[in-house]
């Protein structure tokens, strides 16, 4: 749940770093570090196929297969507030990094779980309710726990995710293999999240919890894709193993950002239709109820929060025009809607809306731009 003020404050740069230049975002950070990593290994044979980039690594694995591993970290009153249901803080721990597996294209089997915990939470069931939520994610998943740590933190609650996955040998799809031609598509519909997350962000502001409960009451479906993601591991798995997709990530900080990393990786552009974007169906109503006021507001934003708002944790791939006629409407029970193509580097970025064309700045969430 991170700070909707923070998210949407200002556009993220592009993370290419040069002598002549220096942008400390978090994604200049990462790519300082890949430098780095790389140069450490170049004279070394071992099992790692992609390192730092993707949404995980892969190694060599056993039997003609391939491991990928992802890890995140979830700290709160950045990615979670501790009035949130504890069990839903676990179970998003977890989702978010099978969601990362399932961009990989491959199948989740093993998970590590780290906790730092504040002693005024060790003291109570909110810890284990935290684990239960994460094993309650597990099983859903077919995914075992299988080991991890846990120490006391000085203030805040804080989650570190470790999940490990199996693909058939270099079937894992990456960010680096989009065409320019190819057709580009998401899975499920985008911006509940982010607007579960200004519904939230507002309730916290309210005094008591009954105009807290009033404001929510029938929005419950928004806030619960903010704090209880699905991940698309079935879809991902299914793209990868038929050899769908070209190339994915998946949409955790907006479809505006993770598109110019898709694009960045792979030296190409993108144009996308606004038309044929998958807006949550919720985000288009504006009813009787007694949240009218606010989903009035939610579904003059709906665009903007589909584009940018992020945590949506849905699949963005592309897939090659031959192999396009070979892709369903829907893949493990999940839609898919092409909503654009990818075109030539020297071409940017493009958004399409009301017959006209513009440059789709990224304009999700960056940690350290946003904390400014």
């Amino acid at each position: 749940m991170r700070d909707e003020r923070k998210r949407m404050s200002r556009p993220v740069v592009s993370h290419h770093t040069t002598s002549d230049s220096f942008d400390n975002s978090e994604f200049d950070f990462i790519s300082r570090i890949k430098q780095r990593a790389e140069a450490a290994r170049a004279s070394k044979t071992d099992g790692l196929v992609h390192g730092i980039g993707d949404d995980a690594a892969v190694l060599v694995g056993r039997n003609g297969r391939d491991s990928v591993i992802t890890a995140d970290l979830l700290v709160e009153d950045i990615d979670f507030r501790r009035t949130s249901p504890p069990f839903d803080i676990g179970y998003k721990a977890l989702a978010v990094s099978l969601s990362d597996i399932a961009a990989m294209g491959a199948r989740p089997l093993w998970t590590l779980l780290s906790l730092g915990l504040p002693q005024d939470i060790w003291d109570t069931p909110f810890a284990t309710s935290i684990s239960e939520g994460f094993l309650s994610a597990a099983r859903e998943f077919g995914v075992t726990l299988i080991g991890g740590d846990v120490s006391r933190t000085p203030e805040r609650i804080v989650l570190d995710s470790i999940v490990i996955g199996e693909t058939r040998r270099g079937r894992a799809v990456l960010r680096s293999r989009a065409r320019a031609g190819d057709h580009i598509f998401v899975t499920g519909t985008l911006g509940a999240a982010a607007a579960g997350l200004k519904l939230l962000e507002r309730a916290n502001h309210l005094r008591t919890r009954a105009a807290r409960t009033r404001l929510i009451s029938g929005l419950e479906e928004l806030t619960r894709r903010q704090t209880h993601p699905t991940p698309r591991v079935e879809c991902g798995a299914l793209l990868g193993e038929g050899r769908l997709a070209s190339a994915m990530i998946d949409l955790s900080d907006g479809l505006s950002s993770d598109l110019a990393h898709l694009c960045e990786r792979s030296g190409v552009g993108a144009l996308i239709q606004a038309s044929r974007i998958p807006v949550a169906p919720l985000l288009k109503q504006a009813d009787a109820t007694n949240s009218s006021q606010v989903m009035r507001a939610l579904k003059d934003d709906a665009l903007n929060l589909a584009l940018h708002g992020g945590e949506d944790f849905e699949l963005l791939f592309t897939v090659r025009p031959r192999d396009a006629v070979r892709l369903p409407k829907r893949l493990g029970g999940v839609r898919l809607t092409r909503i654009g193509k990818v075109t030539d580097s020297s071409e940017g970025i493009k958004l399409s809306r009301n017959g006209r064309t513009e440059i789709l700045q990224p304009s999700g969430f960056d940690h350290f731009k946003h904390a400014r």
